[in-house]
Formats: C-alpha cells, structure tokens, sequence
C-alpha cells in the first residue's frame, strides 16, 4: 500500500492549505497548516481520506483521531471543529475528499446483486483503515487531474468504484442509510436539512419528529446517535458556526451577528460563543486574523 500512497501524495502535492478543487467533480483535496477557525464548521456528507499528518475531530462530546492511511465518512450535516497536524517526521498535513452525492449512492446500491438492507446502529460519523483495493480506486481517480480530457468519461467509474470499496468495508452502513429513505439516519437527514436552512428561527421538536415520522422519544434517540448532539445543540451550534464565519469576514458586529443567527440576548450570544471556541467574540476575531496572516 506504502506505493499507492506515495503516487496519491505526489499527486496531490499540489494543493493549498484550503479546500482545493482538482477539476474533478466532487473530489477536493487540502495541504498544509489550515487556521483552526476555518476547520469549525457544517461538514457536508464526505469520505475523506488522509495521506500525511493527522488531524482531530470533534462533533458534540465525541472526538476522533484520524492518522495516514486512514479515511473517515460523514453521512448527514454535522457541525464540527477539528485541527491538523504535520507528521513526527515533518511532512505537512494533505488529505483528499469525495462529497457524497446520496443519488449517486442509491444508484449503485440499486445496481449491487445481494441484499444492502441495512439500519441505523451507529453515529453519522467514523473512521477505518484503508485497503490496496480501495486506494486503487483513489489512484486513478487523482490521475484524471494530468489527463483532464479523461474526467467526463472516467470519473464517475472511478467515484463508483470508491463508493463500492467503502460499501464494502467496515463504514457501507453509512453510504446504505444515507441512500435507504426508510432508514432511521435518512429521516434525521431529514430534520437536519430543515435546521440548517432554517437554523435562525425558533425549532419545535415535536414538529421536527412528525417531519422525520418518528415519534418525539425515537427521533431524540436516533438523533443524538447521528450526531452526537441534541436537536436543539445542533441548531445552537450551527448558530455559532455561522455566526464565526460572519464575524472573521467582516459582515457586522458581534450584536447584530448575534441577532441575525437567532439569539434574543447578546449577551447570551457571547457566552455561549466562548463556551464552545474559547474565547468571546472579540478575542476570537483577532486570534483569527493572527492565525490567517500567520498561515
């Protein structure tokens, strides 16, 4: 495996220190010393895999470590903060990424000939090793990034390919859920989208059940084990991950912030902002800065 790696780190050698499209769709990769503030975030549904370095993620109380030669999948929405790390040796962090597109999924669920039942038994978020099969797949697709004439034919083998060694292996549940509308994690998906569109205004719970058709005591249950979080937690962490990402860019201050994200009390706002970055608003912003011209 230690050749396939090496081929998918040169060919991704490229990349900044920040989302990077490589031209092909829905595959991204990222290198380097990324400021923390823009590893907090909503995380789209992905597989992302790790080809140097290490990096940190944490969804509600559960954290994860994810090393070389490691890939970890993401199957709803989940609002997270993360940090990376060069190797012991002193190789930058670089990871490549797949968005999860839930159409593709189910259309290679429908053509597979066994049995992909599947239901919800564990969090919308884990981590495994790699295989030689699986980094294969990775290998031919980064190599449409010198042969881009090739992508419109290829890619979409290749994004099947990796999405059938995943289905495969120890995380497929995720990618089956995701793709299975009768699922309970399909349902919560549900619920989250409703959040995050709507995340500034007052949620009812009860009525996020009925949406998912599940009653209030199951979509608590299934909710929390998607995401590590209560419904409400997760739209009061999306409020504040949002509202980071307005305040780093200049769009206003930390009140009117506040207000635009759904909060009644500025002050509230403030606390509950430093309880989960560290630092109020103010402080914050200007860590951001240090970090950004640092990097």
């Amino acid at each position: 495996m230690e050749k396939q790696l090496q081929e998918l780190r040169a060919l991704a050698s490229v990349a900044d220190n920040r989302r990077t499209e490589t031209g092909i769709p829905r595959v991204a990769m990222v290198q380097g010393e990324i400021p923390e503030h823009k590893l907090a975030a909503v995380y789209d549904p992905m597989i992302n895999l790790i080809l140097t370095g290490s990096k940190t993620m944490t969804v509600g109380e559960r954290t994860f470590h994810y090393d070389p030669a490691t890939y970890f999948v993401m199957s709803v929405d989940l609002p997270a903060v993360g940090s990376v790390h060069p190797s012991a040796t002193g190789e930058p962090y670089l990871a490549v990424s797949l968005t999860l597109d839930p159409v593709i999924v189910a259309g290679l669920i429908r053509d597979l000939p066994v049995n992909m039942s599947s239901e919800l038994f564990g969090s919308g978020f884990s981590v495994a090793p790699v295989n030689e099969d699986f980094l294969d797949a990775w290998v031919r697709m980064l190599r449409l990034m010198e042969r881009p004439n090739e992508i419109a034919a290829l890619s979409p083998a290749y994004e099947r390919e990796i999405l059938f060694r995943v289905l495969q292996g120890p995380l497929g549940w995720m990618l089956r859920d995701i793709a299975s509308p009768d699922t309970a994690l399909s349902r919560i998906s549900i619920a989250i989208n409703w959040i995050r569109q709507n995340f500034a205004e007052t949620i009812r719970v009860e009525a996020l059940a009925e949406m998912a058709a599940l009653s209030v005591s199951a979509f608590h249950r299934h909710f929390k084990a998607v995401t590590a979080l209560s419904p409400l937690q997760y739209q009061k962490r999306v409020r504040l991950l949002h509202a980071r990402s307005l305040l780093i860019a200049g769009q206003g201050s930390a009140t009117s912030i506040a207000y635009g994200v759904g909060y009644e009390s500025p002050n509230q706002f403030s606390r509950e902002y430093a309880r989960l970055f560290g630092l109020p608003p103010s402080r914050d912003l200007a860590k951001a800065m240090h970090d950004v011209r640092a990097a």
